[in-house]
């Protein structure tokens, strides 16, 4: 990405040249309510940790959203973002261990939303791009697709049988302590959950919108709605080693999702980057101020 973007005089002065244009013209104001979006995103995903966490302790919203953004801080550098699970933990007074369910949990429900509208995406793009003339072929892709979207909510509502599956292989069995605690969840409290997963989503999507709209990419708004949602899809397929690894995966996915509808390279690549600037680094930086170990510091500093 760098040699094609940034080592390219060519290329590195048009990106230059539209982000100036972006940020000083019309696209303001799409940039500022993708922006004001923000604290709606990382709401949510607090709201639904606050929804989990008090099914172990009482907990109360603003130690939910401070745990959000620790566990954000932590998670970027660590490989799939498994310092997300310590900064929700170290938040929690006790049942630490029944707290890694809970956070495998809510991960896990915003991947059902991720896939369930992410097959609906690509499989857009396979029948009217891939397999345009083969009937027989996109039939058997399409129930491929509503078995998969099916299979992905066993393990949330039928989660016995995950542990079950888990206790098979002895590898996985070690999991079990701590997948433990998912059973115990009601049937309305997944229902809730995995509601607040979709809104989450949907937040996600409006913003890439926004960008996109901002950057100047057109078309109609059911295919690109399709790209977006593909896009997040084959991000989430693809294991990272910390949350700069995910640039290139999302970025790829999206210039070749918009290039099939006729949108050029440099817009995309520019919204998504923007999408992972606000949504990711901003609000990590952010969560630099609520890390355990720099609060120490900070107050040894000020009893100096």
């Amino acid at each position: 990405m760098y040699h094609s973007i940034f080592a390219a005089p060519d290329t590195a002065a048009a990106w230059r040249h539209l982000l100036s244009t972006t940020l000083s013209g019309a696209g303001r104001g799409p940039v500022l309510l993708a922006l004001a979006l923000v604290p709606a995103n990382w709401g949510l995903e607090a709201w639904k940790w606050y929804r989990l966490a008090r099914h172990l302790e009482p907990v109360t919203f603003g130690r939910s959203f401070r745990a959000v953004l620790v566990g954000l801080t932590l998670g970027f550098a660590t490989p799939n973002r498994v310092g997300d699970y310590a900064g929700r933990i170290i938040e929690l007074k006790s049942r630490r261990v029944s707290a890694l369910g809970a956070v495998f949990l809510g991960r896990y429900c915003q991947l059902v939303a991720t896939v369930l509208a992410g097959v609906a995406g690509l499989l857009y793009f396979l029948l009217k791009f891939y397999l345009k003339g083969y009937p027989a072929a996109g039939v058997g892709v399409a129930t491929s697709a509503l078995l998969l979207s099916g299979l992905v909510l066993v393990p949330l509502y039928r989660s016995r049988l995950l542990l079950a599956a888990l206790g098979v292989w002895r590898p996985l069995r070690r999991f079990r302590p701590a997948l433990a605690i998912m059973p115990t969840y009601p049937a309305r409290a997944l229902h809730a959950v995995l509601a607040i997963s979709g809104l989450r989503y949907a937040v996600f999507c409006a913003q890439f919108m926004l960008l996109l709209t901002a950057y100047g990419v057109g078309g109609p708004l059911g295919p690109g709605l399709a790209a977006v949602a593909g896009t997040f899809f084959l991000k989430s397929l693809v294991p990272s080693l910390n949350a700069l690894a995910d640039v290139g995966v999302r970025e790829l996915s999206a210039t070749h999702l918009f290039g099939l509808l006729g949108q050029p390279a440099l817009p995309v690549l520019s919204a998504s980057l923007s999408l992972w600037v606000i949504n990711i680094a901003l609000p990590s930086a952010a969560g630099l101020l609520l890390v355990p170990g720099l609060r120490v510091l900070r107050e040894k500093r000020a009893g100096k």
